[in-house]
């Protein structure tokens, strides 16, 4: 096999080189049955096996024994922001939204498509550097869900704690960071994410939720928009995404290799650390965006002195081997995705490549 890249891309993005490599062994023959999961019913035993395995797993993960449904679905994070307002946003409730940057704002203008928004906090005067506080929300009696975004991937922030909301379900948008550390699940109603970041290839959204939630949906809305079709269902109401599914399972079978979401996130960890640390010691040469407080672990964001010398840096990082690092066209700048499967030796050569580029060109 040629030399991999040193792959930063912000999605879809880096798998685990074990995980790719177990699925280039069982694609043709998938355990014995002279067919590729690909090529199988989602009717028959092998596949739905791996589909309770899947479900099984992530709820073991997050430390759920009861209380909990896993659902496989398509459409990505976006298609929640629709799904989510459609199914609990009913009349005479209001969804409140806490606006942290470009994927929250999305969420939140969707929803004023369905029924009555409120903006319980925003940190849109701070151009979505920060996490406003959330501490002291003042919510309508009415808030039918509390929703954040837990990781803003175009922007780099990411939150440390989590509102309080009591009685009112909390839902988050972690379709950046979830797996990669630790959180208390029962603080929240729903998690969903698109797979592509931490979970798996591209194709599958998983959703994670209170049973309460999801079971009852508005009959009004359209069949596959409701959540109570695919709880009834148990995400096999139309063919689920196989391959995709089967690539999370195995993907999460690999985060209980590195020691669950512990030794996932002390793996994180590090290698975030390593990135700011070079940033900060920079004596200005590399400027971090976000406020220190609030700084991703997922995607670290920052800045050279112009644009002339970022676009320097991305041509000299290419030439390298190095892939992603160019920020988002609504921001510019440059961005390195760190997420669970991005080995710390990726990381090390990234902070070599910026102190001999800082040397080089400072």
């Amino acid at each position: 096999m040629t030399k991999r890249a040193y792959n930063f891309n912000a999605g879809p993005a880096a798998l685990p080189l074990a995980v790719l490599e177990r699925a280039q062994a069982e694609f043709v023959d998938f355990r014995g049955t002279g067919m590729s999961i690909m090529e199988m019913s989602h009717r028959g035993a092998v596949y739905e096996s791996v589909h309770h395995e899947a479900q099984e797993r992530l709820l073991k993960l997050l430390g759920i024994t009861e209380g909990y449904k896993v659902l496989f679905l398509q459409g990505g994070a976006s298609t929640q922001f629709a799904m989510l307002p459609f199914n609990l946003l009913t009349e005479g409730k209001t969804a409140s939204y806490v606006k942290t940057g470009s994927w929250a704002d999305k969420a939140l203008k969707e929803a004023k498509l369905i029924g009555q928004t409120h903006v319980a906090a925003s940190s849109e005067e701070d151009k979505y550097m920060r996490i406003p506080d959330v501490s002291r929300l003042e919510l309508p009696e009415n808030t039918a869900y509390l929703h954040v975004t837990s990781n803003e991937t175009i922007e780099g922030t990411q939150y440390q704690q989590y509102p309080e909301t009591g009685s009112i379900p909390l839902i988050a948008d972690m379709s950046s960071d979830i797996l990669s550390r630790n959180i208390d699940i029962k603080q929240f109603g729903m998690i969903y994410a698109g797979a592509q970041k931490n979970l798996g290839p591209s194709g599958i959204t998983v959703v994670v939720a209170r049973e309460e939630l999801v079971s009852s949906s508005p009959s009004t809305i359209p069949t596959m928009l409701r959540y109570d079709t695919h709880v009834k269902n148990n995400s096999l109401y139309n063919t689920p995404p196989s391959f995709s599914v089967y690539m999370v399972n195995e993907v999460l079978k690999w985060i209980e290799e590195q020691g669950g979401i512990d030794g996932v996130e002390r793996q994180n960890r590090e290698k975030a650390s390593l990135l700011y640390q070079t940033i900060d010691e920079s004596a200005g040469f590399y400027q971090g965006c976000v406020h220190t407080d609030d700084r991703s672990i997922m995607n670290v964001t920052f800045r050279l002195q112009s644009e002339e010398l970022e676009k320097k840096f991305i041509k000299a990082s290419e030439e390298e081997g190095f892939v992603g690092l160019k920020g988002h066209r609504s921001v510019g700048g440059l961005r390195a995705s760190i997420y669970n499967a991005v080995p710390y030796e990726s990381c090390r050569a990234l902070t070599d490549f910026m102190d001999y580029f800082r040397k080089t060109n400072g």
